[in-house]
C-alpha cells in the first residue's frame, strides 16, 4: 500500500500539479484578456447612455456579453454543456452531432493516409529509384497551403460526381500521409546492419526480412507517427468543411459562427475540436502501448 501511495504521490507531483498549474495560469490570462478586449464596447455603451460605469460593473458586463470579442471561459463552458447534453444528438444544434460528422471524415482520411504512407514508405525503402525520385516530392507536397488546395480538391471531385464524406477524407489523407511515410521510412530502416547481415546468413528473402525484421522494428515508429497524423487528419477534415459550405461538422460550426458573429459558438467548436484531437491521440497511444507490449517492446 505504501508503495502505491508513493507512486501516486510521485505521479501527482510530476504530472498533475504542473499540468494543473499551467491550466490555471491559462484560465486566469483568458479572463484578463476577456476584460481587456470586451471593455471598449462596454465603455462605448456607457458613454452613449451618458452614465458612468464602475470598474466592478465593467468587469461584470464584459463577462456576460452576448456577442463578445473574446468570450469568458464560463460562457464557453455553458455553451458546450447546452449543446452537448441539452440537445438531441440528431439535432443540428447539437455539438455531438457536428463532432460525429467531423470525426467520421477524420477517421476515413486517417485510415487512407496511414495506408498510403505505409505503402509509400515500403516502396521507398525497397527501391533506390523511388527513394531518389519520390521522397523529394512527398516533402514538397507539404509546402502547398491546405487552404489553397482544399477548394480545388472539392471542386474536382464534385465535378466527377463525388461528394459528401469522401472529399473531406481526401483532404485529411493529404495531410496525414506525410508523417506516416516519413516515420515508417525511418522505422523500416532502423534495424542494425548486424541484424540484416544475420538474415542474409540465413538466406532469408526480402519478404522474410520485411516481415521478420523490418516490420516489427518499425511498429513503434508507426504509432508515434500515427499520433501526429490523426491530429493533422482532424485539421484536414475541418478545413475540408469550409469551402463546401457544409451544414454539418465542426468546420461548418466555425463558419456559421463567423457569419453571424457568434464568437461563443466559435470557441465552443474550437474547444470541442481540441478535446477530440486529444482523445484521438490518447487512443492511438493506448493502442500503440498495448501492441508494443505484446511484441515485447517495453517503453
Amino acid at each position: 500500500m505504501s508503495i502505491k501511495r508513493e507512486g501516486f504521490a510521485a505521479f501527482l507531483h510530476e504530472r498533475l500539479i504542473p499540468i494543473g498549474t499551467v491550466a490555471l495560469a491559462i484560465l486566469m490570462l483568458w479572463y484578463v484578456f476577456t476584460v481587456v478586449l470586451n471593455s471598449p464596447f462596454e465603455r462605448d455603451q456607457a458613454e452613449r447612455a451618458g452614465v458612468e460605469i464602475s470598474t466592478t460593473q465593467l468587469v461584470s458586463n464584459t463577462m456576460a456579453q452576448k456577442r463578445p470579442i473574446l468570450p469568458a471561459p464560463h460562457q464557453v463552458a455553458v455553451e458546450i454543456w447546452q449543446t452537448t447534453f441539452e440537445k438531441k444528438i440528431t439535432s443540428k444544434r447539437s455539438l455531438v452531432y457536428h463532432t460525429w460528422v467531423t470525426l467520421s471524415s477524420t477517421l476515413l482520411g486517417f485510415a487512407l493516409g496511414t495506408t498510403l504512407g505505409i505503402l509509400l514508405a515500403v516502396g521507398i525503402v525497397h527501391s533506390k529509384v523511388l527513394d531518389k525520385s519520390l521522397m523529394p516530392w512527398i516533402i514538397t507536397s507539404q509546402t502547398i497551403p491546405i487552404l489553397a488546395i482544399a477548394p480545388m480538391v472539392i471542386v474536382v471531385l464534385n465535378a466527377i460526381g463525388i461528394s459528401g464524406l469522401l472529399p473531406k477524407a481526401v483532404i485529411s489523407m493529404y495531410l496525414s500521409f506525410f508523417p506516416i511515410a516519413v516515420g515508417m521510412v525511418k522505422g523500416l530502416r532502423s534495424p542494425e546492419v548486424m541484424h540484416l547481415d544475420l538474415m542474409r546468413t540465413y538466406n532469408a528473402s526480402r519478404t522474410q526480412v520485411f516481415w521478420k525484421l523490418r516490420w516489427p522494428a518499425s511498429v513503434p515508429f508507426l504509432f508515434t507517427s500515427m499520433k501526429v497524423a490523426v491530429a493533422i487528419s482532424l485539421v484536414g477534415a475541418i478545413v475540408g468543411e469550409l469551402p463546401t459550405g457544409a451544414s454539418a461538422g465542426l468546420g461548418a460550426r466555425l463558419l456559421s459562427g463567423s457569419y453571424y458573429g457568434q464568437t461563443i459558438q466559435i470557441w465552443s467548436a474550437l474547444i470541442a475540436a481540441a478535446v477530440l484531437a486529444a482523445l484521438l491521440v490518447v487512443a492511438i497511444d493506448l493502442i500503440g502501448r498495448s501492441v508494443t507490449r505484446r511484441m515485447g517492446v517495453v517503453a
